[in-house]
């Protein structure tokens, strides 16, 4: 009995000596408070981070593989914090190492785990994501973190970010380049960054050093510009290294990337027989090639499932266009594909071409992975090109998406390639005009209402509607018209084909809004203005630039009949506002026996850029005034 005592007492010693040695000391508890009075809105921050990567010939002396090591001191701010520490790889890479500890170095008892990754991306491949689930119990607690990764093909390793989601205090990032490899380093969005640079000689290497300080976290804005256009990073371009004095070229430019991609088409296995016949049915009673064009386009579009999942090289492959044509589904490399296969057949000069979505930062004068995302098909007739995007299932023929519009894209020329952009439209093209026509009833505004959608603005409705299950789509309209308001009811819905793609999109219906209205005495008090549009784009807290899904344009214009034996008493002012990112106007006026009310807000950018901040504040709040004053009627 006194032997077990003795060793109840010795385990429990040690488990206390063990959690003296992890808790927070004094200075850990005021660090931990001094940063959080800096980063209120995070509970973890990494205090010191080190990143070292280094390059390595394969064993096969065809390529270079990447080894890269990160430790990081992180430490709770927050009262308590629970967190999600994660790290990606898939078929070209492999974790070695990957460790939580505790401060003194020792194991701490957290499992990790490992899943494949689900994303909406478009160039979606075989990823995985292993992860910890840590618990930090109080203020100022500290795991070290350890990871060691390899990626087999320095094509895939791109880029370097030197943000986190959480503060990053300290952070060093050594790059240790080999003389044998020719490899430049591109740097983006250090300005307003302490970052510094440093580099050493020696040799067999070169050694890159950047130094960061006190990085704030990624931003949780949401409709902000893709993270390669705001955040401090570094590109790795690896051109070529040499081996027994020979060089092997790698991505040393825009053909060198060109060749790889156009190694991977050549590995396809295209058996066009097998959809000849659907071909056939599609064009045999167009009367034009335009329309031989967008019968198979809308085929492809209607008919083939997007997916976005691929393993392996298929991140990069096409696959083979029977494939697709036979399962009704594929990504976008394997529907561009099959678009492209398909219009050949129709006798039909098409190609397949890369691109980058508005997303990502980058062109095509940087020869690296990084600078697309995506694929689409092209057809050339003559000097024209028609750029084809079969994952935009509700786009008509030459009508493309905001998100690729202007951007660069690299189309299949043999051994050779092209390079051309996407058009771009203005707002005007995806103009959304709203034409409400209101008489009083009692406490009820009750009218007409027609609504027209053009480019972009028809495309969203459709895809919202068209998520909607087939026998809930009228109740769809309706939530969509009324925002699920007991106060507005609609009736009498008519609409345009919502199958054809190539009109605008009409919707005509009757009206009734409760609590509009209220009479006094010999004077009624309406407000008009229902939906408000824009109020609650407050962006007092906002870090980073407001991205719109596409250039918007909106036009609504409202008439009220002024009732018998009424005149107008008082309207509210009008407002015009121009700016780089957006033009505003509102205006009331008296117009014989109606009040003729009229909003214009165009978008015409697609941003509101941080530096307009200041300025849609203050615009934001006249609106706001206005949406709050009632028109007044009195008694003659």
């Amino acid at each position: 009995m006194k032997k077990l005592y003795t060793v109840t007492l010795f385990c429990l010693s040690i488990a206390l000596w063990g959690q003296k040695n992890v808790d927070p000391s004094p200075q850990e508890i005021e660090k931990a408070k001094e940063i959080r009075q800096q980063y209120n809105t995070s509970d973890i921050a990494i205090l010191n981070s080190l990143e070292k990567i280094e390059f390595k010939k394969s064993s096969d002396r065809t390529n270079v593989e990447v080894n890269h090591s990160v430790k990081e001191e992180l430490l709770n701010i927050n009262h308590r914090a629970d967190i999600h520490k994660y790290e990606f790889y898939d078929s070209q890479s492999s974790i070695n190492t990957f460790a939580i500890k505790y401060k003194n170095n020792k194991a701490t008892n957290f499992n990790s785990k490992d899943e494949f990754y689900k994303s909406d991306d478009l160039f979606y491949n075989d990823a995985r994501v292993k992860y910890f689930t840590l618990d930090f119990p109080v203020q100022g607690y500290t795991y070290l973190y350890e990871l060691e990764k390899k990626t087999k093909d320095v094509k895939y390793f791109t880029t370097i970010y030197f943000n986190d989601e959480f503060p990053v205090i300290q952070k060093e990032v050594t790059v240790t380049i080999p003389n044998w490899f020719d490899l430049d380093i591109k740097e983006f969005n250090f300005e307003n960054f302490e970052i510094s640079k440093k580099e050493s000689k020696s040799e067999e290497s070169t050694t890159i050093t950047y130094i960061i300080k006190n990085i704030p976290p990624i931003s949780q804005d949401q409709m902000k510009p893709g993270a390669s256009y705001i955040y401090p990073h570094i590109l790795f371009v690896a051109k070529s290294f040499t081996d027994k004095n020979n060089t092997i070229n790698l991505f040393g430019n825009t053909a060198d990337q060109y060749q790889w991609y156009k190694s991977l088409i050549d590995l396809m296995n295209d058996d066009t027989s097998v959809f000849t016949e659907k071909v056939t049915e599609l064009t045999k009673n167009a009367k034009t090639d335009d329309e031989k064009i967008k019968n198979i386009f809308y085929w492809v579009q209607d008919n083939i499932r997007y997916i976005a999942f691929e393993d392996g090289i298929a991140g990069f492959k096409p696959d083979d266009s029977q494939s697709v044509y036979s399962k009704r589904y594929g990504d976008c490399k394997g529907m561009a594909n099959l678009t492209k296969q398909m219009l050949k057949l129709a006798g039909f000069d098409a190609r397949l071409c890369w691109i980058g979505t508005k997303h990502i930062a980058y062109d095509y004068s940087i020869p690296s992975l990084s600078v697309d995302n995506h694929m689409i098909c092209a057809v050339i007739k003559g000097n024209k090109k028609i750029f084809l995007d079969a994952t935009e299932k509700y786009n008509s023929l030459s009508e493309y998406a905001n998100r690729i519009q202007g951007k660069e894209v690299l189309i299949e020329n043999g051994d050779t390639y092209l390079i051309e952009k996407v058009p771009s439209v203005d707002s005007k093209f995806n103009i959304e005009t709203s034409v409400y026509h209101y008489n009083i009833d009692g406490e009820t505004l009750r009218g007409n209402v027609i609504k027209n959608f053009s480019g972009e603005s028809r495309t969203s409705f459709l895809q919202h509607y068209n998520t909607i299950k087939n026998d809930k789509k009228e109740d769809a309209i309706m939530r969509y018209l009324t925002l699920d308001d007991i106060n507005y009811t609609i009736s009498n819905i008519k609409t345009s084909d919502l199958l054809n793609r190539d009109t605008q999109l009409n919707l005509n219906f009757d009206v009734a809004i409760k609590n509009q209205v209220s009479s006094f005495d010999d004077e009624i008090y309406v407000d008009l203005d229902y939906y408000k549009e824009y109020k609650s784009y407050d962006f007092t807290k906002r870090k980073e630039d407001f991205v719109f899904h596409y250039k918007t344009l909106e036009d609504i214009l409202v008439k009220l009949d002024i009732p018998q034996d009424y005149h107008v008493t008082t309207l509210p002012k009008n407002l015009q506002v121009e700016t780089s990112d957006y033009n505003i106007t509102i205006t009331y006026e008296n117009k014989g026996n109606q009040i003729v009310y009229h909003k214009i807000f165009d978008f015409k950018t697609g941003f509101i850029t941080k530096q307009n901040f200041e300025n849609w504040s203050k615009h934001l709040a006249e609106i706001n005034k206005l949406y709050t004053e009632q028109i007044v009627l009195s008694k003659k």
